[in-house]
């Protein structure tokens, strides 16, 4: 048995362990220190800015880059396989990129069966099953140049499936299609992902492509990884600042501190999520999603007795779609500006007008505290 195969006891949950993985090129520190582990038949994604690390650390994992420091570790049956230093070519995945990177002078069935070994006959019958499987069968004889871009990239992920590797990788495949080709094929990418089981890591730097595709989200950022969560965690629960203001629409609103779970905006005392509690004064960003804002119909005796409610101007309305996003200023919150999305049908029932006064809530629990950007602990939960 190669020495880099480990025997493991039971079942091993992870396909893919990485840990304390470091890349530096020159002065720059591209990744540092990331640890996080990939289920088996888990699509997760990593998700950041541009020059965060998330392309770097595919590569790794492709061992198209070597880590300046770290390791890492694959699975075959119930045995894990340090790759770390490995050549693409011993790591057993398939990998599609944003630009195809098909051979021009190749048919379709020529480019799926590139990586296929064994007889013409078997590979024939494999690359049908696989024209099948994406949907273009009769494709075969076709050469790149007379298919679409959509068309072009679902045969890259057939050739990158074609060996039935243990890991698929995916940098940025739908960067380069246009809207609707995007989201249709991100939904058969899933779909076919699920049917197969195959283990899937995507490099994203789109926010909705992450939320619908992955069952789990890396946010990174700076070469480190600032949370790890499902799509509900990352978008509702966000553990940093910087993962509260990358991942969807925010508010954010200066305030102080004022005791356990208060905080003063403007003249006002507010109930919000602050852990660990700050010392009195202490100032702080208030976050809140624009469609976690509750606007109301009217303002009663009732709704005055409502936390965290005061009366606001609206100084704008713009129709999203299926929404309305109303700008909002509160002058008993210090008149900054406050963002509400409301569907169409409450719209209507709040009978919203430019300039009109209306009561606004900000719920307790949805109103989180952090620190803010530039302080000496910035990026850490208030």
């Amino acid at each position: 048995m190669n020495r880099d195969w480990q025997q493991t006891s039971g079942t091993v949950a992870d396909a893919l362990r990485i840990e304390r993985v470091a890349k530096r090129f020159g002065a720059f520190t591209a990744l540092d220190g990331v640890s996080l582990s990939v289920k088996k038949g888990e699509f997760l994604c990593l998700l950041g800015p541009s020059g965060c690390g998330k392309t770097t650390l595919l590569r790794i994992i492709a061992g198209l880059e070597a880590a300046s420091d770290g390791a890492l570790f694959m699975t075959a049956g119930e045995s894990e396989r340090n790759v770390t230093r490995l050549p693409a070519s011993q790591r057993d995945y398939g990998i599609v990129f944003q630009s195809y990177a098909l051979f021009p002078n190749l048919t379709v069935a020529q480019n799926i069966a590139y990586g296929l070994k064994g007889r013409r006959e078997d590979k024939a019958l494999r690359v049908t099953e696989l024209l099948a499987l994406i949907g273009l069968p009769g494709a075969g004889s076709k050469y790149p140049a007379q298919l679409s871009g959509g068309q072009q990239q679902r045969i890259a992920l057939a050739r990158a499936l074609a060996t039935s590797p243990s890991l698929l990788l995916l940098d940025e495949p739908l960067s380069a299609l246009d809207a609707r080709v995007r989201e249709h094929l991100r939904r058969e990418i899933k779909a076919l992902q699920q049917k197969l089981g195959v283990t899937t890591i995507m490099v994203t730097h789109d926010q909705e492509e992450a939320l619908t595709m992955a069952d789990r989200v890396v946010v990174m950022n700076h070469g480190v990884v600032e949370q790890i969560g499902t799509p509900e965690d990352i978008y509702a629960r966000p553990a940093s600042r910087f993962v509260a203001g990358f991942v969807g629409q925010s508010n954010w609103l200066a305030a102080t501190s004022a005791g356990v779970g208060q905080v003063l905006l403007g003249d006002a005392l507010l109930g919000a999520t602050v852990t660990p509690p700050r010392p009195d004064g202490h100032p702080l960003e208030l976050f809140i999603r624009p469609e976690d804002v509750q606007l109301h119909a009217n303002w009663s005796p009732a709704e005055a007795q409502v936390a965290n409610t005061a009366l606001a101007h609206v100084r704008k309305i713009e129709l999203l779609g299926g929404f309305y996003r109303i700008a909002l200023s509160v002058p008993g919150w210090g008149s900054q500006p406050l963002l509400a999305d409301v569907s169409r049908g409450e719209f209507e029932r709040l009978n919203l007008s430019p300039e009109r006064l209306v009561p606004v809530s900000l719920p307790a629990n949805r109103l989180r505290a952090f620190v803010p950007a530039g302080a000496a602990s910035a990026g850490a939960t208030a």
